[in-house]
């Protein structure tokens, strides 16, 4: 059994249902359960009694400070710290901290990206405190999870379009159950479990190397004599210092109430994975929030860096986000659980036909809620799903729709058991199917697993897109049965006519074939490569439509979610571009001609000596072919950037860097590659992907 001191030792540092039940009244903390578990309005009123309480339980935990705690569009956590001192009388602080104080506070909106919204004179914004995600401690300071908005009422923020998808699934999902005789359920939201992939290098070369410092990837490096070829990475032994690490954030993580569960060796070398438990889509976000922060931070106290690029080592996997999302009723019931018999459970085949309609509606929003300059270098390989939007269901599922879609008896096979051939092992009970990681949002038993999202993103703008689309086209159901003369009649009709119009979506074969590119293309699947053609969906008429219907965005906040998407995409390319430039220029040309100098000095010395070295002269001449390569390739890099014109409209600006970083930038990293083959390891000046990768 556990120690009671570790149990009681989980969420200690969080203001959660334990701390309120004992330090509000009765009434107020009925108020408060009753806004986060059956989506009642916020009461004004309890909130200067939770404050009271909330500031001297977070100061008992040595807090000083408090943060309105918030993540920006771009997806970064963001907050200023304000002190509960707010004086001092007769040598003794006055402490502040009233509901105002907790309820409201105002950045400056206008330093955040807005697309527009807010010009430089036009600076307020204001946060507000979420009170569905509890409060935190974290080092001596009160975390307050809040939502951004501006000064005219747009959401400039992750949270707020996760908080409006949940309502308005809520609303649409409950309108289906009741239609189907459900009376006891009272609320309904998704549930998100994130899987977190990252790097860890050490930091004393993880900081000698400029592009890992300033943009989190490297931009040049000569894949390594071993890569991930061997696969001896994945889930092998944890190495003691990494460990270390992982032992420090799991009590992290458990003393601030977030349920990380599963941790391992990804497939790269370096690479790792943090996944866990289920919550609530808006605070398995904040948790995954909470999660990135805190690698960071304690990876630099065991002396490394953690990585959380999409593509931080060309030649070896990238990282992504794997979000594992399903629906809950509140007492508990999985609507995604087929049970043991899946070909009857109209209930489980409602919701199932609603979420690939939604997938196959809206896959270009799916697509972009995936997207980030990282993720172009990641989606496709064999490490990610491809850019074309599929939904994986298993043959048996599959199956089970094809025959009600046709009015054929559905055949659902028992697998049976799993024979190993040993006699001392358990029968393993076999699943109906078997696991498809190649596809992009495949059903794996009682959730849906979407495996694009990058790894440095916010899981917010996934799961608002995911609950959005979901709902709207539980809105199209829920009409159906609450004007059908036969319910039950009219439910079967539904999953018919879902399966016949929305089949295409359907693939359970292998996503990285060149042949599932063509049968896409032949089904009318959208591909969408990169991140600058995804961008557009955001204003596309009928997703705008879709976001005004939901409520989760108006026609404004997606026009400027479009241009703050543009922006973001150039400005990131643009600090690439000019990081790789100065290694180039500043460090590894002068390095090449320390070098060249070094073995045209021994060449000329060893002809003075009336000798011959043809090795020393063909390696000069190789040299100086590629230093002239690398200075061609680079003149030309920055003479591109240089015509790009940044007054043109943001689409324009970020299609030129898209042209530029799948051009110049890669003549540019293939001949430095080469380069840093040929020159001797003690002048080559940054650390290269053999220290980085293998020295832990």
């Amino acid at each position: 059994m556990p120690s009671k001191d570790l149990l009681t030792g989980f969420g200690r540092r969080l203001f959660d249902d334990r701390v309120m039940r004992e330090c509000l009244p009765i009434d107020v903390y009925d108020a408060m359960r009753a806004i986060r578990d059956e989506g009642r309005p916020w009461q004004p009123e309890v909130a200067d009694v939770v404050a009271d309480a909330m500031k001297k339980w977070a100061m008992g935990l040595g807090a000083t400070h408090y943060i309105h705690w918030f993540s920006p569009i771009t997806g970064s956590n963001s907050g200023k710290h304000d002190g509960f001192i707010d004086g001092v009388k007769d040598g003794d602080p006055i402490l502040s901290f009233s509901g105002k104080m907790l309820s409201q506070s105002e950045p400056d909106a206008s330093s955040f990206p807005s697309g527009g919204l807010r010009a430089t004179f036009e600076a307020r914004g204001y946060t507000a405190w979420d009170p569905t995600s509890p409060a935190f401690v974290l080092g001596t300071t009160l975390y307050i999870p809040t939502a951004f908005c501006a000064y005219t009422g747009e959401a400039l923020d992750q949270k707020t379009p996760v908080l409006r998808s949940l309502q308005v699934l809520n609303k649409q999902a409950l309108r289906v159950l009741r239609a189907m005789g459900d009376t006891a359920t009272v609320s309904v939201h998704s549930t998100v479990g994130a899987e977190q992939e990252y790097f860890l290098v050490d930091k004393e070369l993880y900081d000698q190397r400029l592009d890992l410092k300033i943009c989190g990837h490297t931009l040049i490096g000569a894949k390594p004599p071993k890569g991930q070829e061997m696969e001896d990475h994945y889930y092998g032994s944890i190495s003691e210092r990494v460990r270390n690490f992982m032992r420090e954030l799991d009590d992290e993580l458990w003393a601030l109430g977030v349920p990380a569960k599963t941790e391992h060796n990804e497939v790269a070398p370096g690479q790792y994975e943090l996944a866990s438990v289920f919550s609530t889509a808006n605070i398995a976000c904040d948790h995954n929030q909470v999660m990135m922060e805190l690698m960071r931070k304690v990876a630099v106290r065991h002396g490394l860096a953690c990585i959380l690029h999409e593509k931080p080592f060309e030649g070896v996997n990238g990282s992504g986000k794997h979000d594992n999302w399903s629906l809950v009723t509140n007492n508990g019931k999985n609507l995604l659980s087929p049970g043991e018999h899946p070909e009857s459970n109209w209930r489980f085949l409602l919701f199932l036909s609603a979420i690939y309609t939604a997938v196959d509606e809206y896959a270009d929003l799916l697509r972009l809620s995936a997207t980030c300059p990282g993720n172009d270098y990641r989606l496709g390989a064999n490490e990610a799903p491809p850019a074309i939007i599929s939904i994986f269901l298993g043959e048996a599922l599959t199956s089970v729709l094809h025959s009600i879609a046709h009015d054929e008896q559905p055949h659902v096979d028992d697998k049976g058991q799993l024979l190993t051939g040993v006699k001392s092992l358990p029968l393993l009970k076999r699943d109906d199917n078997d696991r498809n990681r190649t596809s992009p949002f495949a059903f794996t038993g009682n959730k849906f697993e979407f495996r694009m999202v990058g790894s440095s993103q916010s899981i917010g703008f996934a799961n608002a897109v995911i609950n959005a689309t979901v709902a709207d086209t539980l809105r199209i159901f829920a009409d159906r049965l609450e004007n059908a003369a036969d319910v039950n009649a009219e439910i079967k009709a539904i999953v018919q006519d879902t399966y016949k119009n929305h089949n295409r979506i359907i693939f359970n074969g292998n996503n990285y074939s060149n042949d599932w590119v063509e049968e896409a293309a032949q089904r009318g699947l959208p591909n969408i490569p990169n991140m600058v053609s995804a961008v557009p969906a955001f204003i596309s008429e009928k997703n705008v439509a879709l976001f005004e219907r939901t409520k989760v965005f108006t026609a404004i906040e997606c026009h400027s979610r479009y241009e703050v998407l543009n922006e973001y995409y150039s400005k990131i390319i643009h600090i690439d571009i000019n990081t790789m430039l100065e290694m180039v220029n500043r460090s590894i040309i002068p390095a090449a001609y320390d070098y060249l100098g070094m073995v045209a000095k021994t060449n000329h010395y060893v002809i003075k000596q009336g000798a011959c070295s043809r090795s020393a002269q063909k390696t000069v001449n190789k040299l100086v072919a590629t230093i002239d390569e690398v200075t061609n390739y680079s003149e030309a890099l920055e003479s591109a950037v240089n015509s790009i014109d940044m007054h043109a409209d943001t689409a324009s600006v970020a299609h030129a860097f898209y042209k530029i970083c799948s051009d110049q930038m890669l003549r540019l990293r293939g001949a430095v590659d080469r380069l840093e083959g040929l020159v001797a390891e003690s002048y080559w000046p940054i650390p290269s992907y053999s220290a980085l990768l293998f020295d832990l």
